[in-house]
């Protein structure tokens, strides 16, 4: 039976911010493939709670965001990025709201409304745009929506990406990415999708540790086909653990935003006693890395399983109008929000690293760009400020498009690109195998890559990943692939690039703290890695 194949001038690898924004910011004239893993609207965009960081008040300004987001990276952001980005905070909140996305207003006193602005950590300001505390839904139900009605864009649900195909891959000179081959996970079958562009959207990684905020969907695919594909890789040991997820053995997976400490919730022992004030001078409203130390630094000390994010002393009614989301979540499990404290522990949240690109998302392979938390761009240096996410991926999706669109029109489509082989490959009977090696991974991840790290247990992991590498490379080419399989294989790729990463980074800084080297070095440098076939 034939490979099914498909030709798109884009193919876009991703269905979240970045990767809709892209599909509606490029020309009606461009064929486009949006693939999506699971529903098109399902991914880490629908579960952001927050909102998108901007300066929208007169009394904020962009030199106050830009450096805001340099104190809280560390020193290893980018200045000219962080102005690229800042500068066209405020264009992309307009085209949002255009799009018909529908942000939180209030009414002043003088009877006219105006955007709510909320403020994180980090933030000087109050300078993030929020809808309630669901953000991450209002943006993607209403992207979703405009990209389905636009009849220039194919979008594919249920479809996972096994690799990406460059010219020296089909036997020709050069490695310009010419398209991807996909496994349509209704068929079980592997299908052939050939572009001018190829872009991933991936998202982040944090589904290689044992307990994360993130969707089961970011298992870091974008991350290792690009690395395969000869793509180098930057700053991959600044995992963002998110310091506040609800602690509930039923819960999950659920965030509980950090808008709650922006309107005045406050982190409290067991006994009741707030502790923020001892790490650092702002308190709650501190950097995500600076909370999730202290919070993890109190869990070890007292041996207790959580702390406690207290926001009770607000009125019933500002708690429900704000944060109706997470006071309905909550209720759900026997905790009222606006009565009691609720339990939370830090969880994995954010790749800070990620693909090396320019300001336009372009990498180091021809054809190939990425955007959004798959990429690295040099926003987010060691640590990423509250709500500069969401606000990355739409910038940089907008600049892709505009990079896309000057492009020279050059098409795959006389490439003889072979079908996908599984001739010598047969079913598994051994699934355990991958359940097994998954639950492996994530443990050791989370117990020696974790907040706190040493020298020693980076090299207990690294051990344990070139294991891992040897199975699942002999499973891979002797079984027919599965989703679980095709996560499992990116998750150790992600693993290595983490380990070797946190292993080169001989100071702490930022989300990479060891014991073994506490302190600061005087020159701040990015971790750069380069694959053996890179040639750049």
């Amino acid at each position: 039976m034939p490979t099914p194949s498909h030709t798109h001038d884009v193919l876009i690898i991703g269905s979240g911010a970045a990767g809709m924004t892209l599909a509606l910011k490029l020309s009606p004239d461009y064929r486009i493939a949006v693939l999506s893993k699971a529903s098109a609207s399902e991914g880490s965009t629908y579960y952001a709670q927050g909102g998108v960081a901007a300066v929208l008040d007169q009394y904020d300004s962009v030199d106050s965001h830009i450096e805001d987001t340099l104190a809280a990276g560390a020193g290893l952001c980018h200045r000219d990025v962080v102005r690229f980005t800042v500068e066209r905070s405020k264009e992309i909140i307009s085209w949002l709201i255009d799009t018909g996305v529908n942000f939180d207003k209030e009414v002043q006193p003088n009877g006219s409304e105006e955007y709510h602005l909320t403020r994180e950590g980090g933030h000087s300001h109050r300078r993030v745009i929020h809808a309630a505390d669901a953000t991450g839904r209002e943006i993607s139900m209403t992207l979703n929506e405009k990209v389905s009605q636009r009849p220039n864009v194919d979008i594919f649900e249920r479809y996972a990406a096994v690799d990406l195909i460059t010219l020296d891959k089909v036997g020709l000179n050069g490695n310009s990415c010419i398209g991807a081959y996909i496994l349509n996970l209704a068929s079980n079958r592997v299908e052939l999708f050939r572009a001018r562009f190829i872009v991933l959207a991936t998202g982040g990684a944090s589904k290689v540790y044992l307990y994360t905020s993130n969707p089961d969907t970011a298992s870091g695919d974008g991350i290792a086909m690009a690395w395969r594909a000869g793509c180098r890789v930057g700053n991959m040991e600044f995992n963002q653990f998110h310091p506040t997820c609800l602690y509930h053995p039923d819960a999950g997976t659920f965030l509980i935003t950090e808008a709650l400490r922006g309107e005045g919730a406050r982190l409290l022992l067991p006994d009741g006693e707030p502790f923020m004030s001892q790490f650092d001078s702002r308190g709650e409203l501190a950097p995500r890395d600076i909370v999730a130390h202290a919070i993890d630094h109190e869990i070890k000390r007292l041996g207790c399983d959580c702390v406690y994010l207290d926001i009770s002393h607000k009125s019933a009614q500002f708690i429900k109008s704000h944060f109706p989301t997470i006071y309905t979540n909550c209720l759900k499990f026997g905790i009222d929000i606006t009565t009691s404290p609720i339990p939370v522990v830090p969880a994995a949240h954010y790749t800070c690293g990620g693909i090396v690109t320019d300001i336009h998302g372009a990498t180091d392979v021809p054809g190939l760009y990425a955007i959004g938390e798959a990429s690295f761009t040099g926003l987010h240096g060691a640590n990423r400020m509250a709500s500069n996410s969401l606000l990355e991926c739409m910038v940089f999706a907008a600049s892709a498009a505009e990079h896309i669109t000057s492009q020279p029109d050059q098409s795959a489509r006389g490439i003889d690109i072979p079908p996908w082989d599984e001739s010598q490959v047969t079913n598994s009977d051994e699934d355990v195998v991958i359940s097994h090696n998954w639950n492996e991974l994530r443990h050791f991840m989370w117990d020696y890559v974790g907040i706190v790290r040493t020298n020693k247990r980076l090299q207990r992991a690294r051990r344990r990943v070139q294991l891992l590498q040897q199975e699942v490379t002999e499973y891979y080419s002797n079984y027919r692939i599965s989703n679980d399989l095709l996560e499992l294989r990116n998750l150790i790729v992600i693993a290595d690039l983490i380990i070797q990463s946190a292993s080169r980074r001989k100071e702490s800084r930022g989300l990479h703290y060891t014991l073994d080297y506490p302190d600061l070095l005087p020159q701040a440098e990015d971790t750069i890695l380069i694959p053996s076939r890179y040639t750049g």
